[in-house]
């Protein structure tokens, strides 16, 4: 046994009173990939007797979950924990313990740092190494303040438990499943090589019995995550490699599972067998995230995305070719260093090609470590944000067109959650749109046909055409 796997198996330690009952709320930054950290970061901490709770105030561990994407991310963080310091010392105050952990990419871009700017954090956990969390807070219990961001050697996800079925179901029909993690492309502009490594696969076997447990509580619908989701190139059952489009066809196999997503891909990971796979699979959803970033050539290059417009162009008509009614969705970050206007409407001149059912956009920002940082040509903040209206506009436009293109259509919608309105259910469309329709709660998890009737602001409303399938 490795030193690792026995601190994993230290006995747990009791409470007070005896019991092992603790409650932890833990806040979560950013991306999906953080939403299913989170998760088995809850998972693993239960067996250490902590139980979630959405009630920060009462928590005994406090966890924030941080995210490295967004401009001044780090600052925002120190500021929360500003806030924790103060309840931290109210609760000590009172006679309670309360203990203030921080994971995720923040984390793993900070590490000893967060302890010299924030006494009262107990422990800093890097994204390669949550798995070590539950020994990390044994250590914190000790008197120890501890920061684990070393890339892990071993395998997290063998050590991570996978909830009890319970757990799962209270969660909802839909799961997130993360397959990879980490990037090499090194895109300019992205931090996310620097906090979360290089590009690590997970194999079948391991993502197969994942998958298979999700679908035994309950869950219909499975979204695979990774930071370049489709590099995945996974051990298959006799060792050999395996693309993304062959683990979809697997995982389409598995009985019950009705519906399969994956974001975030990468344009020159985009290969025929993932293609066909949009072309085969009925359990694979029409709905696609393929950013592209801008749609000028001087561009591209400047951010290191080793495509052009009109190859990525051609990857969409080769898409579509096979999959007519697939959406479409992308990033773009507008005055990008060096961006000059012929270059945003190189950008504007794309989207109006492609036709986005939805689309995430933002301003350029430096972050400190990426080589972006260091190119001269910044453009002025008036324009960036000029320019980022004037997309977000043509953006907005198409989404709303895409969304009532939409009404009249029969569509299969997988019911989710309780609506607003009293007999009303929340459903996702094929295409990831929120649809809103009458019907009972008992019905959650039911996959049932009905007519789109109208469109909100982010949402659609339908009308039930017929049975359930």
């Amino acid at each position: 046994m490795t030193q690792d796997s026995a601190l994993l198996q230290a006995p747990e330690p009791m409470l007070r009173d005896g019991s092992n009952s603790r409650k932890v709320f833990i806040k979560t930054y950013g991306c999906q990939m953080n939403v299913y950290d989170s998760t088995r970061m809850s998972d693993a901490l239960a067996r250490d007797g902590y139980e979630p709770t959405e009630d920060m105030e009462e928590a005994d561990l406090v966890l924030l979950n941080t995210c490295h994407i967004r401009e001044k991310a780090a600052e925002k963080v120190y500021s929360a924990l500003g806030r924790l310091r103060e309840m931290k010392k109210k609760k000590a105050a009172d006679g309670r313990e309360m203990m203030i952990g921080v994971t995720g990419c923040v984390a793993q871009a900070e590490g000893e740092e967060i302890l010299r700017r924030a006494p009262a954090v107990d422990v800093v956990i890097g994204p390669q190494t949550y798995h070590r969390l539950p020994e990390a807070l044994r250590r914190a219990q000790q008197g120890q303040r501890v920061v684990d961001t070393e890339y892990a050697i071993e395998d997290k996800f063998e050590h991570l438990p996978i909830a009890e079925s319970r757990k799962i179901r209270a969660r909802g029909v839909t799961a997130f499943l993360t397959v990879q993690e980490g990037c090499d492309k090194f895109c300019t502009f992205c931090v996310v090589p620097y906090t979360r490594g290089s590009e690590v696969s997970r194999p079948v076997s391991q993502i197969v019995e994942e998958a298979e447990k999700l679908v035994e509580a309950g869950v219909r619908e499975i979204t695979l995550l990774g930071q370049n989701v489709n590099a995945w190139h996974g051990a298959g059952p006799r060792g050999e490699a395996w693309s993304l489009g062959d683990l979809l066809y697997r995982l389409a196999e598995i009985p019950g599972l009705a519906r399969l997503r994956y974001t975030t891909s990468h344009p020159r990971d985009m290969d025929d067998r993932l293609i066909e796979a949009h072309r085969d699979l009925r359990a694979l959803m029409p709905y696609l995230h393929l950013p592209v970033q801008s749609g000028s050539d001087r561009i591209l290059k400047a951010m290191n995305r080793r495509h052009t417009a009109a190859e990525y162009l051609s990857l969409i008509e080769r898409i579509r070719t096979v999959r007519p009614d697939i959406a479409l969705s992308g990033d773009f970050i507008t005055g990008f260093p060096g961006e000059t206007d012929a270059d945003f409407e190189d950008t504007l001149r794309l989207v109006e090609e492609v036709r986005y059912a939805q689309a995430f956009s933002f301003k350029y920002s430096t972050r400190p470590g990426t080589p972006g940082a260091e190119l001269k040509d910044q453009v002025p903040e008036e324009i960036k944000a000029e320019r980022l209206e004037r997309l977000q506009a043509l953006l907005l436009k198409q989404q709303q067109e895409f969304a009532e293109s939409c009404i009249g259509k029969e569509i299969d919608l997988l019911l989710e959650k309780p609506g607003r309105m009293p007999g009303q259910l929340i459903g996702r469309s094929p295409w990831l749109q929120s649809v809103n329709v009458d019907a009972k709660a008992s019905q959650i998890g039911d996959i049932i046909k009905v007519r789109i009737t109208g469109t909100g602001t982010n949402s659609l409303f339908a009308e039930r055409a017929e049975a359930a399938v």
